[in-house]
């Protein structure tokens, strides 16, 4: 399977990609038979809730607010039924990790003292197929302790003894996103399918061995069906490998609007599988722009910076989770903080360190159970903050918070949102779409701007208030209407400051962000044009000549 160069088909699944290094381990004929039933099984469900998505999109921008559904009225107001309880080795999540699953970022991450890493195959990772195959082959040299790196610069990277490591969850990619590089009786399949499937053939009794599980980050949900999808294809995935019921578990992220409105359900139909829920509060912010973008000043939010877990529509999203995760005996897992260290610069060092405490502190005063960082610097900084409140305890399940009322309206209480947009907002929003997209296409979906770390869902929050901004005739805090034509001169301006090298591409990167912020449509993912015109190789085995520089072999 190594040698070929047009298109490889077995068994009705083709592959379109150059193939890389040691990619025969991760495509065994059994690896890949098991990936096309998961796909077989689920792809018409997957497009007909792909389909709804839009559906109820545009319900909500002709004016159909998201309220509490009362068809699942039930399910709420039955109090007995609880998730099953916390599984080997999640039993205490106080801090977690995230990253992608390159070689550096898996050995630095483990070894970082956290008690989970998110290995992350989603918005801090570009899935060019060099990535998506070198992860799952790290994730499976890290399980076997056969994982080390040695930097350019000769420092050695080696793994902790095995009772130091953090529990590993994977984060596949959400559904919208196809892998076009793997077809399907001519289709492509769905990445997530992809990224979860390889993962759990290759590893799951493996991890069963070590005393923890097969266990999963769900991202972008946007209902309870989206839920029942998944749970779905882990019921047929322990049935085809023979592995109990439940073995399985899955945190999901409620990073989409729509989602808030239905937490409990989502809860309800993994409820064998359900290990929590997380605050992913780039990706809501996100998508409460994207929803509403059309609905005029109402919905209109002030600069990215000013858009802080202290205003009341994001206060209300997250106590509400907390209360809904432990009236079911779920985790809740708070949101990453932004912030990263910079070693070189002690001043921004001590400021990002506060910051974090700063979040993390109301995080574990609200009753989260733990939550996230981006840097291993950051983990000590995190896990002070939770064993102040913890006390002993492996997390807060027990914290009721029955003082919190459900409340849909509050949900989208965007009104009461406090700031102000400024020029230098508009710029910052530019200078970091422009790039993180470069990065991306370079292989590398997560990146430190400002000492602030960017991934997809950050970028996405940059081009959609750009997007919202020009549609809705925003007004700065110096009483400017924020027009196309201003925007674009400002990208010009921005763009020329940006430090060049050989090999970049910000030309690329430009036109993709012009097409996602300044184009009259609005594409539901930045990612999906990207991914279409520069990361998805010809299918007649021939590479674009835009993916050879993708990432270093």
């Amino acid at each position: 399977m190594n040698s070929f160069t047009d298109n490889f088909t077995i068994n009705g699944i083709t592959l379109t990609a150059q193939p890389i290094c040691r990619q025969s381990e991760v495509l065994t004929p059994d690896a890949l038979a098991f990936v096309a039933k998961l796909h077989r099984a689920t792809a018409g469900r997957r497009q007909e809730l792909l389909q709804a998505r839009q559906d109820r999109r545009q319900q909500i921008s002709k004016g159909q607010d998201p309220r509490f559904l009362r068809e699942t009225e039930s399910v709420r107001n039955d109090p007995n039924w609880r998730v099953a309880p916390p599984a080997p080795g999640l039993e205490d999540r106080r801090v977690e990790i995230t990253g992608p699953v390159d070689k550096k970022m898996t050995i630095n991450a483990l070894n970082s003292g956290a008690k989970v890493w998110l290995a992350d195959m989603e918005d801090s990772s570009t899935p060019s197929w060099r990535n998506v195959i070198q992860g799952q082959l790290n994730l499976t040299d890290a399980l076997e302790r056969r994982i080390d790196f040695t930097s350019p610069e000769g420092k050695e990277y080696k793994l902790r003894p095995a009772g130091e490591l953090p529990t590993i969850v994977v984060r596949p990619r959400g559904w919208h996103l196809p892998e076009k590089h793997m077809l399907i009786d001519g289709t492509p399949i769905a990445g997530g399918i992809v990224d979860f499937g390889l993962y759990f053939f290759h590893n799951a009794r493996r991890l069963i061995a070590q005393g923890k599980g097969p266990y999963f980050y769900l991202p972008k949900i946007e209902n309870h069906l989206e839920a029942r999808l998944w749970n779905d294809i882990f019921i047929l995935a322990q049935d085809l490998l023979d592995i109990p019921q439940g073995t399985i578990r899955a945190t999901v992220l409620i990073e989409t609007i729509t989602a808030a409105f239905e937490m409990e359900e989502i809860l309800y139909e993994l409820r064998d599988h359900a290990a929590g829920l997380n605050a992913g509060r780039w990706d809501y912010i996100f998508s409460l722009i994207k929803n509403f973008r059309t609905r005029g000043p109402r919905f209109v939010l002030p600069d990215r910076g000013q858009v802080t877990m202290t205003q009341p529509f994001m206060r209300a999203y997250t106590e509400q989770l907390v209360r809904a995760c432990h009236k079911r005996g779920a985790m809740a897992i708070g949101g990453m903080a932004a912030a990263v260290p910079n070693r070189k610069d002690a001043e921004a060092n001590a400021i990002a360190i506060e910051k974090v405490r700063a979040d993390k502190t109301r995080e574990a005063a609200d009753g989260f159970d733990g939550s996230w960082v981006a840097h291993p610097d950051l983990v000590p900084v995190c896990r002070e903050v939770f064993d102040g409140v913890l006390a002993g305890r492996p997390n807060q399940l027990e914290r009721l918070r029955e003082d919190v009322t459900p409340d849909d309206r509050a949900l989208i209480d965007i009104a009461s949102t406090t700031g102000t947009i400024t020029e230098q907002g508009i710029r910052n929003n530019i200078e970091v779409g422009i790039r993180y997209i470069e990065s991306w296409l370079r292989g590398n979906g997560a990146v430190a701007i400002h000492n602030l770390m960017e991934d997809a869902a950050t970028a996405e929050i940059s081009r959609s208030q750009l997007w919202q901004w020009i549609f809705s005739r925003a007004i700065t805090d110096h009483g400017d209407v924020v027009t196309r034509e201003w925007v674009e001169d400002m990208l010009d301006e921005e763009f020329a400051k940006l430090e060049r090298f050989e090999g970049d591409r910000f030309a690329d990167a430009r036109d993709i962000f012009e097409e996602v912020a300044l184009g009259n449509e609005f594409p539901a993912f930045l990612t999906l044009p990207a991914y279409d015109r520069f990361l998805h190789e010809a299918r007649d085995g021939a590479e674009l000549s835009e993916t050879a520089t993708l990432i270093p072999a």
